[in-house]
């Protein structure tokens, strides 16, 4: 089915240390359990207050840390809760406590109780996302040389393109299931890589893999795919597990992810997923935005709105190139049929608006190479659309970087309006 997600829509317009400290032992609590669980947020005192700032090992062994771990097991017993795990989320001054339901519980009268509670900045359910790549399938093996299918090689002109940047040392944050930094094609392109899964070791899966592969995967060394941005950085951070043929997340993994995304500095974050809006991830997705990092979500097919965080305004929210587009803030990037890379060193063809967005993040880190002052807002003004007829008009690279820089290494014409080369 075509992706109808962007008619009606109107798009566009997130962890303290990288361990969280746990008051119960969550190794046993499987991660597909948020159902039954909830978060509540605590307020952290006013930052100036605060000798320790926000972060450092002295952040998680504070008085005032362990205050409100008792104002949490309080409220756990007053509310017929279990304590499971609780996260420092200093990028939003909370810290967030996850709590399960005793059975026969109502989640509705227990989260509207806490939200009355004057100790509880607030509290909400934990939500389920989802990755939007269809199933991969195998294409070739080690060794042979799919750039030359690639579909953005030619229509943005990446071999072109390079001469004038490769997203060098550009730190994308691609929050998703496991990458396997191993890969012949990834070697060297993973900085960091964290988990945020509870109950389950970092393991290399197929969406986070192939995501990477995308965005960054190594180019010139004669085997597989070349990245978008090849010289790029990835941080690869595991708030997604593979169950069965479909790749899941919760508002709790993605919200770890994302806050610890934001304290090591992240300049793009991937988020090849979608689910319903979330207050804890919009506003860590707003901080992330105030900070001049740029955030890209990939459109649900089966959401009126195309589902968060793509309808959030400022992300670059993305489908692929061969859905109907009703919006002209919807970008359109390759989507379908795309090579890229596989655990176990293969390579296979994916599709989906999963790596329709991996390029997008991809285009990001070399515009963040050329200029990682623009903001956001002049950003989206500045990405040129091809020619080509709506609504298959997608992305044209070239055009898009010599209106942002003044500059262009390829034959991309002139667009008729204004260049932002002078922005900051």
């Amino acid at each position: 089915m075509a992706l109808i997600a962007c008619m009606l829509w109107a798009c566009c317009g997130l962890a303290g240390a990288a361990q969280g400290a746990q008051t119960t032992p969550a190794a046993a609590i499987p991660a597909t359990a948020a159902g039954a669980d909830i978060l509540v947020m605590l307020h952290l005192p006013a930052p100036h207050f605060r000798a320790d700032g926000y972060s450092g090992a002295s952040y998680r062994d504070d008085a005032g840390r362990q205050a409100r771990q008792r104002i949490a097991a309080a409220l756990a017993r007053e509310h017929g809760l279990q304590m499971m795990e609780d996260w420092p989320m200093p990028a939003l001054n909370v810290d967030c406590y996850r709590m399960r339901l005793a059975a026969g519980r109502d989640p509705a009268a227990v989260l509207a109780a806490l939200t009355r509670d004057s100790r509880v900045a607030w509290a909400q359910a934990i939500q389920e996302f989802s990755a939007q790549g269809g199933a991969a399938g195998t294409s070739g093996s080690p060794g042979d040389p799919l750039y030359r299918v690639q579909p953005a090689a030619a229509p943005w002109q990446l071999e072109q393109v390079r001469k004038s940047t490769t997203g060098r040392n550009v730190l994308v944050a691609v929050i998703d299931s496991g990458v396997e930094a191993g890969h012949p094609d990834l070697a060297g392109q993973v900085a960091v890589q964290e988990n945020f899964v509870d109950g389950q070791a970092y393991i290399a899966e197929e969406h986070g893999t192939a995501v990477a592969g995308v965005i960054a995967a190594r180019a010139d060394n004669g085997i597989g795919i070349a990245g978008i941005a090849p010289e790029a950085r990835l941080m690869a951070l595991r708030a997604c597990w593979q169950a069965d043929s479909a790749t899941r997340c919760n508002s709790f993994t993605l919200a770890k992810a994302l806050n610890y995304a934001l304290l090591h500095n992240a300049q793009v974050i991937n988020m090849s997923l979608s689910g319903p809006q979330d207050r804890l991830l919009q506003q860590l997705v707003g901080v992330a935005q105030a900070r001049g990092v740029r955030v890209v979500g990939a459109i649900d097919p089966g959401r009126g709105d195309g589902g968060f965080p793509a309808n959030s305004p400022g992300v670059f929210a993305v489908a692929a190139d061969d859905a109907p587009r009703h919006n002209a803030q919807c970008l359109l990037a390759p989507g379908r049929d795309v090579p890229t890379t596989m655990p176990g060193a293969r390579w296979g063809m994916v599709s989906g608006s999963s790596y329709a967005a991996a390029h997008v993040s991809g285009m990001l880190a070399l515009l963040g190479e050329l200029k990682p002052q623009l903001n956001g807002e002049r950003l989206h003004e500045g990405i040129v659309r091809s020619s080509g007829p709506a609504p298959l008009t997608g992305i044209d690279l070239c055009a898009t970087i010599m209106r942002i820089t003044g500059k262009c290494s390829c034959a991309c014409p002139n667009p008729s309006t204004d260049n932002l080369a002078r922005s900051p």
